[in-house]
């Protein structure tokens, strides 16, 4: 049909009406998993019961007449059918009824992209900048690309902010610049001119990342961000007993000193060169509280317990899963390490934990043993377990699946059986099964 002439500005009450009427439509025939064919059923706009305060005012009844006149003069040009209540013809509407066929000038009246065409400009980005990303990135954006071919939500991307879904795009991919930990307001400076626009991209950012690596999908955002060196302000790893570091200039740093632990900042770990530690033996630990705990129970003697060699005790706290910076300084430790130095992992009996173990095992090195995460420590400490979620008891399948585990599935089938999971803070150091 021709485009009617529409030279008047729609009133709140119109624009309501219309814009509900036209949400309709595109959701019955405009997504590609729609029937293709024109609408057989009627989309009408039932008044009653509707929030419309200007319509129904008892005070000013000039919105009612306005609206009336208008959805009047759009009938009289096609685009609309409209039903009166009994016996108040002009008056009091009963419904209003989208014509298909007029579809098209009414989202032009009202300033309206219709959403078939948001999605196809959104589809021709996605793909337009697909070439630019491999690897999880690719995943993740491939994965919209389905969504929106299959007619499903493009989330995180946005079908109303093209500007959004640019920026989101520059971030993913500026992320091949982060060589180090970068806080986030001097990496939106550097890609955005803005110190602060990376913080309305960060959710997205983290929903693309668990949806391009399957091992990311349980991690909170901070854990996923820290993956990406991004951070909110500069970290430390907190290291414990005698550790030397050799950095990229030569400057040979030894931390034996510092008790009960000192902090080295993160973007310094990165220029860590060689690192080697005098020790019995070097535990990585998952929480700071029970990073504490351990150097507490071991100050002032060497480790005896059959888990670790006689000596001063070398303990790293990984908060949660191990970031780049800490993966950088174990890779430089092994290289460094004799073959029958002992490296343990300390964490909780979940899939967390487990999954910190196979990260290190997998990304650093296979010499990593398990430290108090067995069957006998679950049970010693069963009365402060807490119950396996569904989430849970799937994720410990998956991980019984890794080659890298192939020593914890024993654990791992007991943890099912039992439907239990245990925190290691709840562990007491020195207590039957503890060392």
């Amino acid at each position: 049909m021709t485009a009617p002439t529409l030279n008047f500005t729609p009133s709140a009450d119109v624009a309501t009406i219309l814009h509900d009427l036209l949400n309709a439509y595109e959701r019955r025939y405009l997504r590609p998993s729609a029937h293709p064919e024109r609408p057989t059923r009627s989309i009408r706009y039932v008044l009653a019961g509707t929030s419309l305060p200007g319509y129904y005012s008892q005070i000013d009844p000039a919105p009612r007449q306005i609206a009336n006149e208008q959805l009047q003069r759009l009938e009289r040009l096609g685009l609309v059918k409209l039903d009166w209540l009994p016996g108040e013809t002009g008056h009091l509407l009963a419904s209003v009824t989208l014509v298909p066929e007029g579809a098209d000038a009414l989202f032009a009246w009202l300033g309206r992209t219709p959403e078939a065409v948001r999605r196809a400009r959104l589809m021709d980005s996605l793909l337009g900048e697909r070439f630019r990303f491999d690897g999880w990135r690719l995943t993740a954006v491939q994965g919209s690309i389905d969504q929106i071919k299959a007619g499903k939500s493009p989330s995180p991307f946005s079908l109303a902010d093209e500007a959004f879904n640019r920026d989101l795009l520059t971030a993913l991919a500026a992320l091949d610049q982060v060589k180090e930990e970068t806080p986030y307001r001097v990496f939106s400076v550097r890609v955005f001119n803005d110190s602060k626009r990376l913080e309305d991209l960060l959710g997205a950012l983290c929903t693309l990342a668990r949806r391009g690596h399957l091992d990311w999908r349980e991690w909170s955002n901070d854990e996923i961000l820290r993956e990406l060196s991004l951070t909110a302000n500069p970290t430390h790893i907190y290291l414990h007993g005698p550790w030397r570091l050799v950095d990229d200039a030569g400057q040979s740093i030894s931390l034996g000193e510092f008790d009960p632990s000192v902090g080295l900042p993160a973007a310094q770990a990165h220029h860590v060169r060689r690192v080697s530690v005098d020790s019995g033996c070097v535990v990585c630990v998952e929480n700071p509280t029970a990073f504490y705990e351990l150097v507490r129970h071991t100050k002032g003697k060497p480790t005896q317990a059959p888990a670790f060699s006689p000596g001063p005790l070398a303990a790293m706290c990984l908060w949660g899963n191990p970031s780049p910076a800490c993966r950088h300084l174990l890779r430089r430790l092994v290289a460094e390490l004799p073959e029958a130095a002992p490296l343990y992992v300390w964490a909780d009996i979940d899939y967390g934990g487990l999954n910190i173990l196979a990260q290190l095992r997998e990304q650093v090195s296979p010499r990593f043993e398990p430290y108090r995460m067995d069957i006998e420590t679950l049970e010693a400490h069963a009365r402060w377990a807490r119950p396996l979620s569904t989430g849970d008891g799937r994720n410990l399948n998956r991980l019984a699946g890794r080659a890298s585990l192939a020593d914890m599935r024993p654990l791992l089938v007991h943890m099912l059986e039992r439907g239990l999971k245990l925190e290691q803070e709840a562990i007491i150091l020195g207590s039957s099964g503890a060392e």
